[in-house]
């Protein structure tokens, strides 16, 4: 595990957003920054933090520790579908083939749990028990298994995410039965290969988020896969302790920010709260733990001034004149 003053030394040491003017016009996300190069893309994966759809600050290392598990993920499943990824020139740095993406984002969930509006828990909470297409049996507690995992699509590029249906979604046009149908089925193999994984490093995979894009007529995994911003992890040895008790489960991923949050009362609504360093570093140290955990590898920090780095990798790489 990286130690304090290493840590401590990262806020000081920060990719807030990036000005790579030679590689072409910016297209900023949430989280990652993006250049086009004709039929080739660069995603430079910042240290910011996004929960409720707002982006909240930054995190010491998040960028390096999503960019390089989302490497890891990407090549661990290449049997199971072909994914966008072309080379890894930099921690923070992804080149993918350009694809076109589909209008949804496509949720799989093995527990219920969650405190997001799009969340399964939050729903159901407040009485949903059709949800996205599914029926939910009464009498469920939070964070408890799902007799089977489930999908729960939600809606891309408007102002916040919104859970959907299948039938919906294709009665607003949004994508056709057979794209949607086989979109699914990756999703779920891709699901179920994590999940094992993940138990074999002491972890319950819990819920993930897939972003599948299309190019050359076949679907492609694209964006970030099982990383701790797309997905949620709790440790295995404590689940059942923790559930019988009513008591919230231990976590390695970005709920522990969204929890903190919805504390201070905010869940996307209105400006949201500055974020204290004593939460951004233990966000910090919970991001890198996850890799750890996942990958088994120990997390090499990248301790040099980030965006010179960077484009000193992307001019080696001939990505930059």
């Amino acid at each position: 595990m990286i130690n304090d003053t290493t840590l401590q030394a990262g806020l000081n040491n920060l990719l807030s957003e990036t000005h790579f003017d030679e590689l072409g016009p910016r297209e900023s996300g949430k989280v990652r920054d993006s250049y086009r190069q004709g039929d080739r893309r660069l995603l430079v994966t910042t240290d910011r933090i996004s929960a409720f759809d707002c982006i909240l600050g930054t995190i010491p290392f998040k960028g390096q520790v999503l960019n390089q598990l989302a490497a890891f993920w990407f090549e661990n499943t290449r049997d199971i579908a072909p994914n966008h990824v072309l080379a890894l020139p930099d921690p923070n740095v992804m080149v993918v083939q350009e694809c076109e993406q589909l209008p949804l984002e496509f949720i799989v969930r093995g527990y219920i749990t969650g405190v997001t509006p799009t969340s399964a828990w939050f729903n159901y909470e407040r009485g949903v028990r059709h949800f996205c297409g599914n029926l939910l049996p009464e009498g469920l507690k939070k964070d408890q298994k799902l007799e089977r995992p489930i999908l729960t699509p939600t809606t891309k590029h408007e102002k916040h995410d919104r859970p959907i249906s299948r039938d919906e979604a294709i009665r607003e046009g949004l994508i056709d039965g057979a794209t949607f149908d086989a979109a699914a089925a990756i999703c779920f193999k891709l699901y179920d290969r994590a999940v094992q994984h993940a138990a074999r490093q002491g972890l319950i995979f819990v819920d993930t988020k897939y972003e599948i894009g299309r190019r050359e007529g076949r679907l492609v995994v694209s964006d970030e896969i099982h990383t701790p911003d797309s997905s949620r992890y709790w440790f295995a040895d404590t689940y059942a302790e923790r559930f019988a008790a009513g008591q919230e489960q231990r976590k390695i991923d970005k709920e522990y920010v969204r929890e903190w949050l919805a504390a201070q009362g905010f869940r996307g609504e209105g400006r949201p709260p500055v974020l204290p360093d004593e939460i951004r570093l233990e966000a910090a140290r919970r991001y890198i733990q996850a890799y750890e955990q996942v990958t088994g590898k120990n997390f090499i920090p990248a301790t040099e001034t980030i965006e010179p780095r960077i484009r000193r990798n992307l001019k080696a790489a001939g990505y930059l004149k």
